[in-house]
């Protein structure tokens, strides 16, 4: 078990599906052809920029996060941020509980 899933009491491989990228790991990853892009900042803070090709999903929105989620392939690599990068680790485990796969977090957020 990792030690995300020994703070967080979850099971090794729901963390296993989370890697945390530095900016440039991060910027690579995104530009491969499969992968899924998520802003998870509210529709406020992604409009005064965001990622090109990302899709905003707010955190925030605890009535429709998840179920927006259910148009994602969850086989497919995810790639997820924030602002600072508290919002984009917190969805990484709910979505890595939900069964997707490969998540991967921005280090330090969008800032």
């Amino acid at each position: 078990m990792s030690l995300l899933g020994k703070l967080f009491g979850l099971g090794g491989s729901q963390t296993d599906a989370v890697k945390v990228l530095s900016n440039q790991e991060f910027k690579e990853g995104m530009k491969k052809k499969n992968a899924q892009l998520v802003d998870v900042r509210t529709p406020g803070e992604f409009r005064q920029g965001h990622y090109k090709n990302a899709k905003n999903i707010d955190f925030f929105d605890s009535t429709n996060f998840m179920k927006q989620f259910e148009k994602f392939d969850k086989e497919k690599p995810l790639y997820l941020y924030c602002r600072s990068g508290m919002r984009s680790h917190k969805a990484a485990i709910k979505l890595a509980q939900a069964g997707f796969q490969e998540i991967y977090d921005l280090q330090g957020g969008y800032r």
